[in-house]
């Protein structure tokens, strides 16, 4: 029994797969830059008192844009995901019609400007925690988001003590002012000096000249006597 073996020459197979691969990730950017995105916000966090009244920021954006979008508020209460408000946009910038499923809360962001902020009246203690905002996109195959904020309720809100801080600042801010001080001092004196240097020196071209005079040298005003004849 004759056994073969069968080569595979890797220079064919290598270059269609490199551009399968190479399309594949262009496919997947592009994807990834169309998709449906929810933000909370650049900190997605806030600190209020017991009792206070508060919004949740969310907002949606996609490049390609929305089409029935549906989105919600959902609040993570010991684990378990309690569903706060719910609704579906028709299209952009129209206010949709959004079921309240809380007490004390408010849908205020009326969709202008992709806005689904919700407001949380008289809010307490037990109002603290994770909250979800969630949308899904039809018009993106239902490509959904969501993004996580955290509300943290206390008491009071805690006093920061900037007296360090100031400290500081004034350290920093007079030293700067003393070295551009002493910059400005040295350049003056500089100044000064070149200008006293330049003084000597026509003094000195001065008094070289009176010198000269005074000797009856080359160049001098002095008269000379004529030189008697020989008879």
């Amino acid at each position: 029994m004759e056994v073969r073996w069968i080569e595979f020459e890797p220079t064919k197979l290598g270059p269609p797969l490199t551009v399968l691969s190479l399309i594949s990730t262009v496919l997947l950017g592009a994807w990834s830059t169309l998709a449906l995105e929810m933000s909370v916000g650049k900190v997605p966090f806030l600190e209020a008192v017991n009792g206070s009244t508060v919004m949740l920021p969310c907002t949606y954006a996609s490049c390609i844009g929305i089409d029935r979008l549906y989105f919600n508020w959902q609040f993570n209460k010991d684990g378990v995901m309690q569903k706060v408000c719910e609704s579906t946009i028709p299209s952009e910038e129209v206010e949709p019609h959004v079921e309240i499923f809380r007490d004390r809360v408010e849908f205020v962001g009326k969709n202008h400007h992709n806005n689904v902020s919700i407001l949380l009246w008289n809010i307490t203690f037990e109002d603290g925690g994770l909250y979800t905002c969630y949308g899904s996109n039809p018009k993106e195959k239902n490509r959904n988001h969501s993004a996580i904020f955290n509300l943290i309720v206390v008491e009071e809100l805690k006093v920061v003590d900037n007296t360090l801080t100031i400290m500081i600042a004034s350290a920093v801010g007079g030293a700067i002012a003393l070295l551009m001080g002493f910059m400005l001092l040295k350049n003056f004196t500089l100044f000064v000096l070149s200008k006293l240097e330049e003084k000597n020196k026509e003094c000195l071209v001065t008094s070289s000249g009176i010198d000269n005079t005074e000797n009856g040298l080359s160049g001098s005003k002095a008269d000379s006597k004529p030189t008697p004849k020989k008879k």
